[in-house]
């Protein structure tokens, strides 16, 4: 059975964030085909950063074993990955309507080269507002600001 739990940020202990981190690497792997070896070493600290940081952070389980997760802060998902094994089964748009619902989420940013998230994000009601050259940590990664219509 597939739950998704609430983890306050007291509970992102080091052992729990590397299993959140390892279905990151795998989804980045399975997804973001732009980004190198190099590039997905250099991306696991700002990542890992970002997980204990998070205003808001969902975790989605099956059996206990994690398969995806979302963070949101102030009304935008700074985050959404699940493991390959689970993609295109319909989990995310139950992470993104639920945070319609619950959180007023009203923005993403999505990879420009990530052409399969941009199309799920529209799927789900979004379209881009503004593009920019770099990510959010200054990374030449063009990123797409999308909000919600």
């Amino acid at each position: 059975m597939i739950d998704i739990i609430t983890v306050e940020k007291d509970q992102r202990n080091s052992q729990f964030v590397e299993k959140l981190l390892k279905v990151w690497e795998d989804s980045v792997r399975a997804s973001h085909y732009f980004l190198t070896e190099e590039d997905i070493i250099g991306l696991t600290p700002q990542a890992e950063e970002a997980l204990r940081c998070v205003e808001i952070l969902w975790v989605m389980q099956d059996e206990q074993k994690i398969i995806g997760f979302m963070g949101v802060q102030e009304c935008k998902i700074e985050m959404l990955f699940l493991h390959p094994d689970y993609f295109r089964k319909g989990l995310g748009k139950i992470f993104v309507e639920r945070a319609f619902c619950e959180l007023n989420v009203k923005y993403v940013d999505v990879n420009e080269q990530n052409p399969n998230a941009i199309q799920f994000y529209e799927k789900m009601g979004f379209r881009t507002f503004k593009r920019n050259e770099r990510d959010s940590e200054g990374n030449l990664f063009p990123i797409l600001e999308m909000k919600k219509n």
